[in-house]
């Protein structure tokens, strides 16, 4: 297939970290770009890569334990370690301060932390399954302060980095979701939308995913996007995306539908204010542009801009002073 025939192709340079292994676990930071490969819990080391080499740091910490979550604050200058569902540790990677750990315990009384997001470089939330828990950082003390809370029933959460918004899946069905915004130092709650279910289930049960919700920003609004999928008894013949727009002010409202005219396992990707939805079984992509719509329509329908391609095939280099010079590149399995 020549040149023309791919939209869609990965970077020349791929960043390369040790496998996930009984050793060895992989953690991915959305928000910095971060992956970090974590040996023994820390003991036998901690190699962070980012998309350049400038955010490259190794070290070493003592293990304590089975990491449950791992990033860095803005500019890598403090880490904060998960590795109990009731306090999150912290170590300072600013020069000239003490580089022992300290630890902050949540706060609500048998509240489970689900995870947290920095959310400035000395700002960082906590999301626990009784709701949040928003503190500052202090670096020179080894504490924390609490700035604020919240008590809210959550099942999971998502958080937009770019526009440091935190969205919260409620209810026993899922599908209330309750955004916050964070602004230097403080935390305001956003109006709270519900998602469309296909089905409601009875009796009620968590019937939407984090895995089917993704937030992004495109041409400059804020956007979750609900990847719905087919459901025989709704008579929907296939899966598709639903757009709601998310505005600092007033209320969230569903403004795009896109249609995939097809059903089965997709991954969603914001490229240049474009919506790339790949699917798994066909190996193709699909590419849609929003801001091709009908003027005055509340709600726009699409298709696919273009018609389905694969990604352009890559090969990995081997690199190391393990490898044999004849050794060809490993071809990467995108989808």
């Amino acid at each position: 297939m020549s040149e023309d025939h791919f939209y869609l192709e990965l970077c020349e340079n791929p960043v390369q970290f040790e496998h996930a292994s009984s050793v060895n676990n992989v953690f991915f930071d959305e928000a910095n770009k971060q992956v970090f490969a974590v040996r023994s819990g820390g003991a036998t080391g901690v190699v962070v890569k980012g998309p350049d080499d400038k955010s490259s740091v190794a070290f070493r910490m003592d293990d304590k334990g089975e990491v449950k979550c791992i990033k860095f604050s803005i500019g890598n200058k403090i880490l904060a370690v998960q590795r109990t569902l009731k306090s999150v540790d912290f170590i300072n990677f600013i020069p000239d301060y003490p580089h022992t750990e300290f630890t902050q315990e949540c706060k609500t009384k048998n509240a489970s932390v689900l995870g947290f997001c920095w959310t400035n470089w000395n700002e960082i939330v906590f999301i626990t399954d009784q709701g949040i828990e928003f503190y500052q950082v202090l670096p020179d003390r080894r504490s924390l302060k609490q700035l604020k809370s919240q008590s809210i029933s959550v099942n999971w959460y998502q958080f937009c980095p770019e526009t440091c918004v935190l969205l919260l899946s409620t209810t026993v069905q899922g599908n209330v979701l309750q955004p916050f915004v964070f602004k230097s130092g403080t935390m305001s709650k956003m109006s709270k939308f519900e998602i469309e279910l296909p089905v409601v289930p009875k009796p009620a049960k968590l019937s939407l995913s984090e895995r089917d919700i993704a937030m992004a920003t495109i041409y400059g609004q804020l956007f979750v996007m609900y990847l719905k999928h087919h459901s025989r008894t709704a008579n929907s013949p296939s899966a598709e995306v639903v757009l709601y727009h998310l505005p600092r002010e007033g209320s969230c409202k569903k403004s795009h539908v896109l249609n995939l005219n097809t059903t089965g396992k997709f991954a969603l990707n914001v490229v240049d204010n474009l919506v790339v939805v790949h699917h798994q079984s066909s190996q193709t992509s699909l590419i849609f542009d929003i801001k091709l719509k009908e003027p005055d329509c509340a709600v726009n329908t699409h298709q696919p801009v273009l018609p389905a391609r694969s990604i352009h095939p890559y090969r990995i280099p081997l690199a190391g002073p393990a490898v044999v010079p004849s050794q060809p590149p490993v071809p990467c399995q995108l989808y």
